[in-house]
């Protein structure tokens, strides 16, 4: 996002961003918005929260959410790696993917469940 750019990700949207711990020859990857929207439009916070996307649904673990390419509308089933949450600066994401659906609340609160469970805060 440029800083002269009004568009703030909004929760349940797809954004790109590069990790700092990714390998610089790594291109950037799709992350999901988890972050309530008064945090990540507040003109005083420069950081969001997300869960990367991943296209290796073959090595699910427990703290992933399936996601079918026909729900998000990208090219590919993925998973959101809940035990991956993190913390990104604003100014870090591209533009949404283009042509992507955002994920409901429903999705966004099973999302939350599974960083319980990473976490091993299982009821």
């Amino acid at each position: 996002m440029t800083p002269t750019s009004a568009r703030y990700p909004l929760r349940g949207e797809i954004w790109w961003t590069h990790f700092p711990t990714d390998p610089t020859d790594k291109s950037r990857r799709p992350v999901v918005v988890v972050s309530v929207d008064g945090r990540n439009c507040h003109p005083r916070s420069n950081t969001v929260l997300v869960i990367p996307l991943s296209t290796s649904i073959h090595n699910s673990r427990p703290a992933d959410l399936l996601l079918r390419a026909g729900e998000t509308g990208l090219r590919e089933d993925s998973v959101a790696q809940a035990d991956n949450i993190c913390t990104v600066k604003r100014a870090e994401l591209a533009e949404p993917v283009q042509g992507h659906r955002p994920l409901t609340d429903t999705q966004i609160c099973r999302l939350a469940g599974l960083v319980r469970l990473a976490m091993g805060c299982v009821e």
